[in-house]
């Protein structure tokens, strides 16, 4: 069956309620006929609300950049999935690099998130990734291996199914080192083959697989034409309306991004 595209902005720490609102009402107009993909802006949470609002009725939704995986409890600072659903969001990213190093979040963290956001009923946006080190050591298809293993554990191949998984190189994030198409197309072959090892092959070529790591308009379409990789993560490129637009637009304009 064929795979719609999605192309995902991930905001981070960065832009006020009103910088998030300006930046939405100027976007929408941009992408308001890219219906052959799914477009996701995961602001930060303060502007979470005020984004979902500004798109309702748009082809955009919004996610949330992390979440608890508790419905509720003393856990001061945190979110838990059902809140993040209340203020608009429909999607919430999940073992973020920078949550994984930063912050010490572990693959069975991970599991736990991903099984806590199916059950209210939010799509996770699950990340993986090899660190500069595990690649030149050649460690990149067991990283990977290993992170879908823990970090999909005990999920029926329905909710696997129901995933997107982002393979981003850490290695490339934030630095403008890009993964070429080939490296970008055999990590995430490896990925939809462990999938099929998990599940079967038929779920594994339902999920939809993107490509994070300095994304930019310029190596949007060639990256996202390679067979297995079905849309995009986007970081600092998102930031500017124009921009991400212009992702958007590059990512669709080959029909090859439409694949089976």
């Amino acid at each position: 069956m064929p795979r719609t595209p999605i192309l995902a902005a991930n905001w981070k720490m960065h832009k006020t309620i009103k910088e998030a609102v300006n930046f939405t009402e100027a976007f929408l107009p941009k992408v308001a006929t890219a219906t052959d993909a799914q477009i996701v802006i995961a602001p930060p949470f303060t502007a979470l609300a005020a984004v979902s609002s500004a798109c309702n009725g748009t082809n955009v939704v919004t996610a949330a950049q992390n979440m608890h995986e508790e419905n509720h409890g003393a856990f001061t600072g945190e979110l838990s999935a059902g809140m993040l659903k209340e203020a608009g969001a429909s999607h919430v990213i999940i073992g973020h690099s920078e949550r994984r190093h930063l912050y010490g979040e572990t693959d069975a963290g991970v599991n736990r998130k991903i099984q806590a956001s199916l059950a209210a009923g939010l799509v996770p946006i699950v990340c993986i990734g090899e660190t500069l080190e595990q690649r030149e050591r050649e460690e990149t298809h067991t990283v990977l291996a290993n992170q879908l293993t823990k970090g999909l554990a005990k999920l029926s191949g329905k909710s696997v199914a129901q995933l997107i998984l982002a393979y981003e190189p850490v290695w490339a994030i934030g630095t403008g080192l890009t993964a070429s198409p080939e490296q970008a197309q055999d990590a995430h072959r490896h990925i939809r083959k462990h999938l099929a090892k998990l599940t079967n092959s038929e779920i594994a070529d339902q999920c939809r697989l993107l490509y994070g790591g300095s994304v930019k308009p310029i190596n949007a379409a060639e990256l996202t034409a390679q067979t297995d990789i079905d849309g995009a993560l986007v970081g600092g490129a998102s930031l500017d309306p124009k921009s991400f637009a212009d992702i958007v637009t590059e990512s669709i304009r080959n029909t090859s991004t439409l694949k089976n």
